[in-house]
């Protein structure tokens, strides 16, 4: 159960950040690097787009792996425990209704004519 907490908890952390350098971003591709415009930065703007681009894959990359693990680490107990709420009770008890038998159409062969009409 402690591995699939601290994996949980890493998984959140990771998509935390994710949505910070995705909101960091700009869409048409200054993001952060517009609001440094100063020619004597360390890092320049194209690094700074390289960068943010780079995390935005290696984090989307990184919560794939860590919830593909997460599902892995599922403790067997939950997994084989029993209903955990009414409606999972409800839908493992209800009995499903048998649909009843067809009954054959009515004969369509013409009467031997000894019945009189109804008219």
């Amino acid at each position: 159960m402690g591995i699939y907490i601290f994996v949980s908890v890493l998984v959140l952390i990771a998509c935390f950040f994710q949505i910070l350098i995705v909101l960091v971003q700009n869409s048409k591709g200054g993001g952060l690097a517009a609001n440094f415009t100063s020619a004597g930065q360390t890092m320049g703007i194209r690094k700074t787009a390289d960068f943010l681009e780079k995390a935005t894959w290696t984090l989307a990359a990184s919560i794939l792996i860590l919830s593909l693990v997460a599902t892995a680490t599922i403790p067997k107990k939950t997994r084989e425990a029993g209903p955990r709420t009414s409606i999972d009770a409800a839908v493992n008890t209800r009995e499903i209704p048998t649909l009843p038998t067809a009954v054959p159409p009515a004969s369509t062969t013409p009467s031997s004519g000894t019945e009189e009409p109804n008219n």
